[in-house]
């Protein structure tokens, strides 16, 4: 069977219908969501009752699964979920589905970065490919994602703002994101993860040859530029990359699938009033295989 992709906003957005991502599909299916991805950035997959194991299954479709860094990082006693694929967007206090999070506690406040506009795992050597976050429980009211179109972004600067992004390799890191919001992010054993990596700001998608801005509020250096003013550069620029005309705002309903690829949009999260609401959704991510990304001095070195 075939499916269906209705446009839902400004040509990055689609809706798919006509599937059943509960059960296993069809190569033939597969390639007609990577041709939507293409063709898009984001499809929604309303009205999927997924597992985990099946929003697991799905994802393999699509390449390898990322390992979260939460997961990474976090003790085994301390993981909602063992399968470290798996990551855990609620505010579910240790996992506990009975507790919510205190405003103060750490682990909210950490995650309040999402906040932020941001692309996933680019603090890594190679960012997120594709994310999928399903929705299992939503607040009443609030708690949307909305994403931003780096392809569109870049097409409306002009020539030399354009050819100035084209020249730039940024740094990386989660420290820098957990700044922003007056977080220090320090671990002894895992200093290797915290690094900043380079990634060019300007990245070429190899199958249909649009440019995008790379842009996360992970960056926080330009190679070359002295920090307060490429910190200014990146803040006047993700203005202009997040202008309402750019942006799709997801509205969660129970059972949604959203996926994005996080090379062409920037998301962040927003919040919802009743913080003793419970909100509750699983993501999945694929690693980047590399494509422009990184700067071509690593890329050659691999």
């Amino acid at each position: 069977m075939s499916i269906n992709i209705r446009a839902v906003q400004q040509g990055f957005v689609g809706e798919v219908t006509a599937i059943n991502l509960c059960a296993p599909i069809t190569q033939a299916q597969a390639d007609a969501i990577e041709k939507g991805m293409d063709d898009y950035a984001v499809l929604t997959f309303p009205g999927q009752p997924m597992t985990d194991e099946q929003q697991v299954a799905f994802t393999r479709n699509f390449g390898q699964l990322e390992i979260t860094l939460a997961g990474q990082m976090a003790k085994p006693g301390e993981r909602r979920f063992q399968q470290l694929e798996l990551g855990d967007i609620s505010n579910y206090a240790n996992g506990d589905t009975s507790r919510h999070y205190a405003r103060e506690d750490k682990k909210r406040l950490y995650a309040l970065a999402n906040r932020l506009w941001h692309s996933d795992a680019s603090f890594r050597a190679v960012g997120a490919g594709y994310t999928l976050l399903h929705a299992r429980v939503v607040p009443s009211k609030g708690g949307n994602t909305e994403f931003a179109d780096m392809r569109a972004a870049y097409l409306a600067l002009d020539d030399d703002a354009r050819a100035e992004a084209d020249s730039l390799v940024c740094h990386h890191s989660i420290v820098y994101s957990r700044e922003q919001i007056g977080l220090a992010v320090q671990s002894a054993d895992q200093g290797d993860k915290l690094k900043p990596v380079p990634h060019k700001l300007v990245i070429q998608d190899p199958v249909n040859g649009r440019k995008s801005l790379y842009l996360s509020s992970h960056i926080g250096a330009i190679e070359g530029w002295p920090v307060p003013e490429a910190r200014a550069y990146l803040r006047d620029l993700t203005e202009h990359a997040t202008q309402r005309r750019f942006v799709y705002a997801h509205e969660w309903r129970g059972n949604d699938l959203v996926v994005w690829d996080n090379r062409t949009v920037m998301h962040r999260a927003r919040p919802f009033k009743d913080l003793q609401e419970k909100r509750d959704l699983r993501r999945t991510s694929l690693k980047g295989v590399g494509l422009e990304v990184r700067a071509p001095e690593l890329r050659a070195a691999e």
